[in-house]
């Protein structure tokens, strides 16, 4: 069975830094397609951030030049490093497969507030 978890959200104020990590159990991301999305309150689902078997990489505009997605085969561990956040930044960030997607996990919420 596989499992995503997302992990290090938590509360930063505006201009602040975190860096998430989505851990991949029962199938390795290290030659996949990958996505980070965030929900927002009485929002759909967005599209963040991908990164390719070959570690391509693309941005929802809104985050460009602020966020970096990357990944450690070795931890089978994808990360999205969140640079210079604003308060429309919050919301609950989820991981998955881009290809054949698993179930999403709990995510992890990040809030933005001074």
């Amino acid at each position: 069975q596989v499992q995503l978890v997302e992990s290090g959200g938590g509360l930063v104020q505006p201009g602040g830094s975190l860096r998430l990590s989505c851990a991949a159990s029962g199938r390795s991301l290290s030659n996949s397609y990958m996505d980070w999305y965030r929900r927002a309150p009485e929002k759909d689902r967005e599209f963040v951030a991908s990164i390719t078997p070959r570690s391509g990489t693309n941005y929802v505009e809104s985050v460009k030049g602020r966020f970096t997605i990357t990944r450690d085969n070795t931890k089978n561990t994808l990360y999205l490093q969140m640079n210079s956040l604003k308060a429309e930044d919050a919301a609950v960030y989820y991981c998955n497969f881009r290809v054949q997607p698993e179930p999403w996990g709990q995510g992890t919420q990040v809030t933005v507030s001074s």
